[in-house]
């Protein structure tokens, strides 16, 4: 969380243990997941040189694969 109350997410950690640390945070916005069905504060967020989509959505995480 940043000082200014904003949250911002740090890693993802996989259903078979493997984590992936988020190596930078390029968008904060409200949005809907198109291929998750999903809506919320939509992070788009740079994971192992790719650009990824995580929603927080009442207050539950999910990614779009």
């Amino acid at each position: 969380m940043k000082s200014d109350g904003t949250i911002l997410p740090l890693k993802i950690i996989w259903e078979d243990g493997k984590e992936y640390i988020i190596d930078r945070v390029l968008d904060i916005r409200r949005a809907a997941s198109l291929k998750a069905g999903g809506c919320g504060l939509r992070f788009s967020c740079k994971i192992c040189n790719k650009t990824k989509f995580l929603f927080l959505e009442d207050y539950k995480w999910f990614v779009e694969v």
